[in-house]
């Protein structure tokens, strides 16, 4: 046998003995169906991340509560029982307080806070509360600064209009506000609130413009007013000795497609804003869009209501960030 030939027999015998280069899986879990506009900047930022990690991650996303329930979430993640998720703020809760901060009514209605949060003050502020809690924040993915409040029969404008309406809340904090207009609070996640519109368990909702329509509340409610009430973002997160585990490169592709994904989630957001309201009006929806004076009257009576109730429940760390929030919005 010519020498090339055991040459190239010998390469090829040691080519196909070595074993494949270990690939390393991100099982990560979020709520969100799978025609939302976030779960489709997730599911973006996944392909990103195994592109910019040259196919050393392999992101295996289970959405629409395949892995876990919402509030299952950051527990599981924080004791490594999957690797990531993705949150919606207020899903945080006692965990940390402090993630509602964009939930105090009419305080984050500008779309240029979002461009600028992952690089600002409050954001690192909160990146450092999560370690505390053995997590890594990896992605800031803005939702809406526009809702809606859904209702039945006629729209919900004035702060009389909620007296005895059962009502969809948020957390305890933001529900302050609407039990200072009268309103009774359930919380659920969003995944449950069409059955319990469609029962009667509860007669109004609080939702994104977008997942009004994503998730069919058109079919239940009739009238919906259109407000800049709170912004609402979802933060993905991975377990903090998951993350420090990884090679610099893998945490550098994971940066990047963060930060990527945080501009993709604005456009995103702002296009389904424009969108959704004549999506809405097509499936027979009345559509109110709220007057400077009406968003004025639900704020003198909310947003007091929402303050006490958060620095009581936050104590020192939100005194903290509210000054740093406050040092961006000026």
């Amino acid at each position: 046998m010519p020498a090339r030939t055991i040459l190239a027999s010998t390469t090829l015998l040691v080519l196909t003995t070595l074993p494949a280069m270990a690939v390393t899986p991100i099982r990560c879990s979020h709520q969100l169906p799978p025609q939302h506009e976030v779960a489709k900047v997730i599911e973006r930022w996944a392909a990103e991340v195994e592109t910019l990690s040259e196919g050393d991650l392999d992101v295996q996303l289970f959405g629409a509560n395949a892995l876990a329930k919402p509030e299952e979430n950051i527990p599981s993640v924080a004791k490594g029982s999957f690797e990531c998720a993705f949150s919606v703020n207020f899903q945080w809760g006692k965990t940390l307080p402090a993630m509602n901060v964009t939930l105090r009514p009419y305080a984050f209605s500008d779309p240029e806070i979002w461009r600028n949060w992952p690089d600002s003050e409050p954001a690192a502020y909160l990146e450092g509360l999560m370690e505390e809690k053995r997590l890594k924040n990896i992605a800031w993915l803005f939702q809406t600064r526009m809702s809606v409040f859904t209702s039945k029969g006629k729209p919900l404008t004035a702060p009389t209009d909620f007296r005895g309406i059962k009502i969809r809340g948020l957390n305890p904090a933001f529900d302050t506000g609407l039990t200072a207009m009268g309103a009774a609070t359930s919380s659920m996640p969003g995944s449950e609130v069409y059955q319990a519109l469609s029962t009667g368990v509860i007669d109004a909702a609080l939702t994104d413009v977008a997942a009004a329509y994503a998730r069919k509340y058109y079919e239940v409610q009739d009238h919906m007013t259109v407000t800049p009430i709170i912004s609402v973002f979802f933060n993905g997160y991975m377990n903090q000795r998951f993350y420090e585990g990884l090679t610099d490169a893998q945490r550098a592709a994971l940066d990047e497609a963060g930060r990527k994904a945080a501009v993709w989630a604005v456009e995103e957001g702002l296009a389904a804003e424009e969108a959704a309201p004549g999506l809405l009006e097509a499936e027979g929806v009345t559509l109110h869009v709220a007057t400077a004076e009406e968003n004025e009257a639900l704020r003198a009576v909310m947003q007091p209501a929402f303050d006490q109730a958060f620095i009581k429940e936050g104590g020192e760390s939100v005194t903290e960030l509210l000054k740093l929030v406050d040092g961006m919005v000026q």
